[in-house]
């Protein structure tokens, strides 16, 4: 530990006191005295103006200096102040996530304006709900360490779901938890009221949860047979062009273009946060053609004239009487995407249709099914058939 003056000409950084030997016969003993000039440059410090006081000691194995100032009182103190906390063993350093909770930042994060606008901003509060709840409210950020997102991660899979009654949370879930508060943490960073993310190597747990039900078409026209009135055209819609739910329930006529046959969702429409068109599946545009439009609103699909946000009652209502099992709204997508492929279009088509970036996540809406593997051709039948019309 040291006090440090800094040279006002050069910039050098002195320790403010040194030793000189001051030998007398044969006893030589060290007497302290105060360094008169910089023995870089060779300017006078003793009265100069402008001075700069640092404070210098290890933490942790590494060295840290602090900047204090003018005042050589301050940088006393802040010296006094340090060894006190290292004799007691206490955190030195001025690190934000030693004073900063989880509930803090949870807070903070859910309040900003780019935040809020979030379409899933119930479900941030719902994960943060669970983060405060199983990590601690008034837990010090510094404290939240890998070891601890891992018990976290352990823990929460222990937990039974709210949604899939008599199973525990699934992985994806956890996954997707841990993923928002290593967002929140780094948005804190960016806004300068932290300075790294311990937790940013953390693994994500292993995931399988590809869905492998698809519908056929005459399970597919049963279910729709049940759907209520106000349902059929997102069903459609879902089944025939792969459209997200959100995309669908919040569908605009201006977004609808029945003269060209196309949809057109502006960036900020979807998830990925890239425009594009789908091509009007000829029974949509057909169910488009008859829907009224509504007096104060664009929305496309009504119910009682009005716009509606969610329809989980009657689409479960319908699939209980149409006697399908293990199958939610998404899959429809998933049947959407694989109809396509099985039709014979390029590859690229469906993923511009789709919004699909990457060939990795396209392949997991892309299911081949034992109807497909039961038509696949043997290279022993192929030279038979040829040997066949050879002869023939």
């Amino acid at each position: 530990m040291a006090l440090l003056q800094e040279c006002p000409k050069c910039k050098e950084r002195l320790s403010l006191d040194f030793w000189r030997v001051v030998t007398e016969g044969e006893i030589t003993r060290k007497a302290k005295k105060t360094r008169e000039k910089c023995p870089a440059c060779g300017f006078k410090l003793r009265k100069a103006s402008g001075k700069c006081y640092w404070v210098e000691y290890y933490t942790s194995g590494k060295r840290k200096r602090e900047r204090i100032g003018p005042n050589k009182e301050a940088a006393e103190q802040r010296l006094r102040e340090v060894l006190k906390l290292r004799t007691e063993e206490r955190f030195i350093d001025k690190d934000p996530a030693a004073r900063l909770t989880l509930g803090e930042l949870c807070k903070w994060y859910l309040d900003l304006p780019e935040v809020k606008a979030k379409d899933s901003y119930k479900r941030d509060e719902q994960v943060f709900d669970n983060l405060k709840r199983v990590l601690g409210e008034a837990t010090k950020l510094k404290n939240i360490t890998p070891g601890r997102v891992e018990s976290y991660q352990k823990e929460r899979l222990n937990e039974s779901s709210r949604t899939h009654k008599g199973e525990n949370i699934r992985p994806a879930t956890v996954n997707m938890e841990v993923m928002i508060l290593k967002v929140a943490i780094n948005r804190a960073i960016k806004h300068g009221k932290l300075h790294f993310n311990q937790i940013a190597r953390v693994k994500k747990l292993q995931e399988n949860n590809v869905r492998q039900r698809l519908l056929t078409e005459k399970e597919f026209d049963t279910v729709l047979r049940n759907c209520d009135s106000h349902i059929k055209g997102p069903v459609m819609v879902g089944y025939y062009m792969g459209l997200r739910l959100s995309e669908i329930i919040n569908l605009t006529w201006p977004e609808v273009d029945l003269k060209r046959g196309f949809i057109r969702l502006a960036a900020e429409r979807t998830k990925t946060n890239t425009s594009r068109s789908i091509p009007l599946h000829p029974k949509v545009k057909a169910i488009l053609e008859t829907l009224p439009r509504g007096l104060h609103t664009d929305r496309v699909f009504l119910f009682d004239g009005k716009p509606f946000n969610e329809f989980k009652r009657s689409w479960k209502t319908a699939l209980k009487n149409a006697g399908i099992e293990d199958f939610v709204f998404h899959d429809l997508r998933h049947c959407a995407l694989n109809n396509l492929r099985k039709a014979g279009n390029d590859f690229f088509q469906v993923m511009a249709l789709s919004g699909h970036k990457t060939m990795s996540v396209f392949k997991r809406y892309n299911l081949v099914t034992e109807d497909e593997l039961s038509k696949i051709k043997w290279p022993e039948e192929e030279k038979k058939v040829e040997g066949e019309r050879k002869q023939g």
